[in-house]
């Protein structure tokens, strides 16, 4: 073999933000604080402090490969620890505080973490968690001395006299780029929740990919806000990504209701945000009711759970392209995105939409089949389905410690989904697997129907799942809640979906409920809506 002539440098991510600092150090990492206020600093400030708080972990006996927890929001505290902690060679995990108390200490167990770093919100969940995590040797609460909170937490640490003792003179060290960088516990799995572990060298490769033309198309001159969680899969890349292009980041903290995203995104001059579709709903409706408009927001990137279709129509009414993106915390997490190619763009909005709607095409580095229960590949066509399989530089071998044994399909990774893939490329999830609705033998996509359900004018949200049927197995329930003010009736909502599919899809019945359950990452908790209305009789039973 004939090997290239080329440097060897390790794509590690301390690298991404010492190249903020040296070419977009003037640009603003902007922050909504849990103490309170607008927090505004610059990308050399970020690198700095990053360095100070690596300092500090190792003055605290952090070494090679440790894992650091962190229950926080989207704020530059956090950031900082992304590099800090990854930077210096320790394991970045961040855990989802949405999560039960239970699960979020058997987590931290599990990662044996050393450290756990938290905003001042979670202090009462951190004083429950604290006598059940023997690994943990202390807590650092992420503020300043002023601020601290009044809990009997052991081992309680200051995060700002902890960046305050150190100079800053940290170098990072030149790791190797296969170091575990960070773990994100995915909450998709069966059982207890399951840990994906990523490399330095997938983290920044993904940071690449994410962060071309036809996906983020991030750059210097963007202004971003993630809604999406840093504790949700490293905030689908943003936190690594933004600064990799210099863009102005804006992080919104813990206000995410409608009326405190909608004033950031005005004050800061927000152009993308990206986010789950429940976020947007509330978002929406905050500006319907008030009569208001952006001013220079341009795109909304929408993934975590199918975007209903009536969503990118308002906000293409609102002037922003709402694009679809689709990935796993087992992917780092992005895998496809769902923007246009040339030929779209001569297609009337109507074949335009037929594309918008489904999750987008594989982004370089991904993989991507369908394949039936036999394993066999099924045609790109776009109208064969089967099981959906994954394989690329970002995307998992196995969970952490070998939970769940060989989770690999001859080096391909079993998504759970059941999609379609078209000629162009473009995947679109039916179902996931265990929610599609078998009945008499064949499938009924749950997704579909509920995006017929929430296109009605009087239903806010709505979800799809099989009810026993004594004659077809299972049967669609439609459960819906109803717009404030709205006064839709069974008939009326069953009626709406004559014609728009099959009629041996139409649901049997609906059930109107006040709320609907959710995962801590913000998908329909369809396992508590099957075991709620296990016992619901349908009319056609």
């Amino acid at each position: 073999m004939l090997r290239g002539l080329m440097q060897d440098a390790p794509l590690l991510i301390s690298s991404i933000i010492r190249h903020a600092d040296l070419c977009h150090g003037d640009t603003e990492v902007v922050s909504r604080t849990v103490e309170g206020g607008i927090h505004r600093y610059t990308y050399a400030d970020v690198h700095r402090r990053a360095r100070q708080i690596a300092q500090a972990l190792g003055r605290l006996g952090v070494g090679l490969g440790d894992r650091v927890g962190t229950l926080a929001w989207n704020g530059y505290r956090h950031l900082e620890l992304y590099y800090g902690i990854s930077g210096r060679g320790a394991v970045m995990h961040t855990i989802n505080p949405r999560l039960f108390p239970e699960q979020i200490a058997y987590i931290i167990n599990h990662a044996e973490d050393r450290y756990i770093c938290f905003d001042l919100t979670f202090a009462p969940l951190v004083e429950k968690l604290a006598p059940q995590c023997p690994t943990v040797r202390g807590w650092v609460a992420m503020t300043d001395r002023a601020h601290m909170p009044q809990a009997q937490i052991p081992n309680l640490l200051c995060y700002e006299e902890l960046v305050a003792a150190e100079d800053g003179s940290y170098e990072w060290p030149r790791l190797d780029e296969w170091t575990a960088a960070a773990l994100c516990y995915s909450s998709g799995t069966t059982g207890n929740p399951k840990g994906a572990l990523f490399a330095h060298r997938s983290t920044v490769i993904h940071a690449y990919a994410a962060s071309l033309p036809d996906v983020f198309n991030a750059s210097a001159c963007e202004v971003i806000l993630p809604v999406v969680p840093m504790f949700h899969v490293n905030s689908w890349g943003i936190a690594y990504l933004a600064p990799l292009n210099g863009s102005k980041l804006v992080l919104p903290g813990a206000g995410l209701d409608g009326k405190s995203l909608y004033e950031l995104f005005e004050a800061e001059k927000v152009t993308m945000t990206a986010g789950v579709p429940t976020v947007w709903l509330g978002l929406l409706a905050f500006m319907q009711e008030n009569g208001l408009k952006f001013s220079s927001l341009k795109r909304a990137v929408v993934g975590g759970s199918a975007c209903p279709p009536t969503m990118i129509q308002t906000f293409a009414e609102y002037g922003v392209d709402c694009v679809h993106a689709w990935g796993m915390t087992e992917m780092s997490p992005l895998g496809t995105f769902g923007s246009l190619k040339a030929k779209h763009l001569k297609m009337s909005p109507e074949e335009q939409f037929g594309t918008r709607i489904k999750q987008g095409r594989a982004i370089f580095g991904v993989e991507m089949k369908i394949v039936d229960a036999e394993g066999r590949e099924l045609p790109r066509d776009g109208k064969a389905f089967g099981d959906l399989l994954v394989r690329g530089p970002w995307v998992t071998t196995g969970y952490f410690k070998g939970e769940g044994g060989d989770i690999l399909r001859d080096g391909w990774f079993p998504t759970g989904d059941v999609a379609t893939i078209d000629p162009d490329g473009y995947m679109q999830i039916t179902d996931r697997s265990k929610d599609v609705i078998k009945s008499g033998g064949e499938w009924i996509s749950s997704i579909d129907l509920e995006n017929i359900a929430v296109a009605h004018p009087g239903i806010a949200e709505a979800a799809a799942i099989g009810v026993s049927h004594p004659k077809w197995d299972e049967r669609p329930l439609i459960v819906a809640v109803k717009r404030a003010g709205a006064d839709v009736t069974r008939e009326e909502l069953l009626k709406f979906f004559e014609g728009k599919v099959v009629k041996w899809w139409i649901p049997d019945d609906v059930a109107f409920v006040e709320t609907l359950p959710h995962t801590a990452t913000g998908k329909l908790l369809k396992t508590q809506l099957r075991q709620d209305f296990k016992a619901h009789k349908l009319p056609t039973a």
